[in-house]
């Protein structure tokens, strides 16, 4: 299937880019249904803004077109709030590094990962959080431990891929699924009461929020960063 940018068409509420399929057939329904969203444009930080803020911070900025953490800067967020998507982006973390990406977060609270499951970010081999599988890379952080470490070292291009339908969620790394979950399920609940979710009530409930790139501490950066609506 072939991808087109529409010439110019910008959605001045979201302020992000929308890509439409062209396979040389009409298919209306599946348009209603799904679209596609650049949220990085490899040149600006448009479609972004700090937690709780209304402008990107100055530690988040455009290198080697990648949106990269270069200082002390702050969770950044999407403009728009998601429902039922897939994400896709690449990710680059440097060596000892930590990051994470969160989704269906809300501004209720002082951070974002007190409402947003975590897809953790990082670099295995160098960080203490290697040591435990439920906090490696690919991770449902502190929840679900990823099936493998499919990782690529720090400082290469990782591949990531976030499917959240309903109360479905999916991890993929570098092209596999290494992490499966129901949310709101008996065995989701067990987890949260087993660890430090169980302080945070809203923790994982919401069914629609926004998509945020954690500032961790350290340089990572991201790149490629696409949403298709489901």
């Amino acid at each position: 299937m072939l991808l087109r940018l529409l010439p110019l068409t910008l959605l001045l509420s979201s302020c992000v880019f929308v890509v439409a399929s062209d396979d040389g057939h009409d298919h209306e329904h599946d348009k209603q249904r799904s679209v596609t969203y650049v949220l990085f444009d490899g040149q600006t930080t448009t479609g972004w803004r700090g937690y709780k803020q209304q402008h990107c911070p100055p530690g988040w900025q455009v290198v080697d077109g990648a949106l990269t953490r270069v200082g002390e800067a702050g969770d950044l967020v999407s403009l728009n709030e998601y429902t039922d998507f897939v994400l896709e982006l690449d990710w680059q973390i440097a060596p000892g590094g930590n990051s994470g990406i969160m989704f269906r977060v809300t501004e209720d609270h002082d951070a974002p990962w007190q409402t947003g499951p975590e897809y953790q970010i990082l670099d295995n081999a160098a960080h203490k959080d290697g040591l435990d599988p439920r906090t490696s890379a690919g991770a449902n952080y502190a929840m679900h431990a990823p099936s493998a470490d499919v990782t690529r070292p720090a400082g290469q291009w990782n591949h990531t891929k976030i499917v959240v339908q309903g109360a479905h969620v999916e991890h993929w790394l570098n092209g596999t699924k290494v992490v499966e979950y129901e949310l709101w399920s008996d065995d989701w609940q067990r987890r949260v009461e087993g660890c430090k979710w169980k302080d945070h009530p809203d923790y994982g409930r919401r069914k629609s929020g926004h998509l945020v790139l954690q500032d961790h501490g350290d340089r990572v950066a991201y790149r490629e960063i696409r949403v298709r609506t489901l």
